[in-house]
């Protein structure tokens, strides 16, 4: 049976199996019967980003959900993580986000969240995948009326102005929002307005297909320009769907989810406010973050890449803070998903709070040299099962011994292989994922 759920939902090109009217129709039906059998009353609330195939792929929930005999609410564009909030402030039975978060306006995803605010368990994906392959009674494309209710919209704003605290700014803040013409565009500038930010905005504008178009977290090329232009403190960059966030900082440099774990750890530990005395991240952040924090006498725990698995170590070791590089930072006092308007919040807090600009929070972490190499594939298979690529890697790994990091896994939304190397000499690390991205080029593409 082909796995329709990779590491954070379906997703896949809008249109196409599994995200055709018919299967994302049967999506909405097999949800109803799951919760029925869960014993749970089947009301679902729903959001989605600024893609064009939002709006039908919405509507196909929908009429699966209410042929089952289930109520369907939505809570029209909106931010990953607010569903995740709303389903439990609610009680919804589960929520669902309708978005590919970083991926092209062709593509398009389904997350689903359970009543407690969680990604759904592989269990749960698994009963859907079955459900969704007996198909069977499958009714024709209807027209479905829906009209989104903006008080979710509102709510959500609400709560993350809840997440300010009352303290005395040293300085006014200039911001530049990127939004990447997606699910923020709305919610982001409004809250730092209402917060007292000078907010400068950019692709603010979304028209279905400009989502992730040369903006957001994947390009902050402009944003970095623009922030040295405007003489801003901070640029900010989010992704489609809202839930991850990068920084530029006063000088135009580029910062990741590694500084944000930085910033964020050293900070509320000063406070009394980081739990467990560990930091949550994945096998991508940089080597130089586990050794800043060591310095400062804390651990970095390390998990398997996807917030869903930064979220299950945080809740078994007790820690509050965790991420990814990718711009994913989850405050679990706070929220038990990834969300980058909160996390701006929380970046600002502290430059509002201390008389340095951003190059100077972060001065203390220092970045190992890194590369990442994507390879596209025509399959995935076991690395160590190709002799010519297990050769590759075993040769990599032995060259950088103890003085680097090696991490090769498969992308779980995309046809691609990824090979990162980390070492104190890039032009050896580049040779090195190079030489293991050919090996794997000339095999599995």
């Amino acid at each position: 049976m082909k796995r329709l759920f990779g590491t954070d939902g379906i997703r896949a090109v809008a249109g196409e199996y599994p995200l055709d009217y018919g299967s994302i129709q049967a999506l909405g039906k097999a949800l109803v019967a799951l919760l029925g059998e869960e014993r749970l009353e089947p009301k679902i609330l729903i959001g989605r980003d600024t893609r064009e195939s939002g709006i039908w792929m919405e509507q196909g929930l929908f009429q699966g959900i209410r042929e089952a005999r289930g109520t369907a609410v939505s809570a029209g564009i909106i931010p990953t993580s607010s569903i995740s909030l709303l389903t439990k402030k609610y009680r919804f039975s589960a929520g669902i986000v309708i978005s590919a978060s970083h991926n092209p306006y062709l593509d398009n995803g389904i997350k689903i969240f359970s009543s407690e605010g969680f990604k759904i368990s592989d269990a749960w994906e698994a009963r859907l995948e079955k459900s969704i392959h007996r198909g069977g009674n499958a009714i024709g494309r209807k027209a479905v009326p829906i009209r989104s209710d903006p008080r979710y919209l509102k709510e959500y704003k609400n709560f993350l102005k809840s997440q300010w605290p009352a303290l005395r700014r040293l300085r006014p803040l200039k911001v530049v929002l990127d939004c990447s013409n997606g699910a923020s565009y709305a919610a982001a500038p409004a809250v730092m307005r209402d917060l007292g930010f000078d907010v400068i905005k950019m692709s603010c504008s979304p028209q279905g297909k400009n989502i992730n178009a040369a903006c957001g977290s994947l390009h902050p090329q402009n944003l970095a320009k623009k922030v040295v232009e405007v003489g801003a403190d901070i640029g900010i960059a989010y992704d489609g769907d809202a839930d991850r966030s990068l920084w530029v900082d006063e000088k135009g440099r580029i910062l990741n989810g590694d500084h944000t774990l930085f910033v964020l750890a050293k900070h509320m530990r000063n406070v009394g406010r980081l739990k467990s005395g560990a930091v949550v991240a994945t096998s991508m952040s940089n080597l130089g973050l586990e050794v800043a924090l060591k310095k400062m006498g804390l651990r970095l725990v390390r998990t398997k890449v996807g917030d869903k698995h930064v979220l299950e170590k945080m809740i078994e070791i007790g820690a509050n803070l965790g991420g990814e590089q990718s711009g994913h930072t989850i405050f679990l006092d706070a929220c038990p998903t990834g969300d980058g308007i909160l996390t701006s919040l929380k970046m600002l807090e502290v430059l509002a709070g201390q008389n340095l600009p951003l190059s100077g929070l972060v001065r203390g972490y220092r970045e190992f040299p890194q590369i990442l190499v994507n390879v596209p594939v025509a399959q995935k298979i076991d690395f160590a099962a190709v002799p010519e690529v297990a050769k590759a890697i075993a040769r990599v790994q032995n060259l950088i011994k103890n003085d680097g990091r090696l991490e090769i896994r498969y992308s779980g939304t995309e046809p691609l292989a990824r090979v990162m190397v980390e070492g104190r000499d890039f032009d050896l690390i580049r040779r090195y994922a190079h030489a293991i991205g050919d090996a794997i080029a000339k095999n599995l593409g």
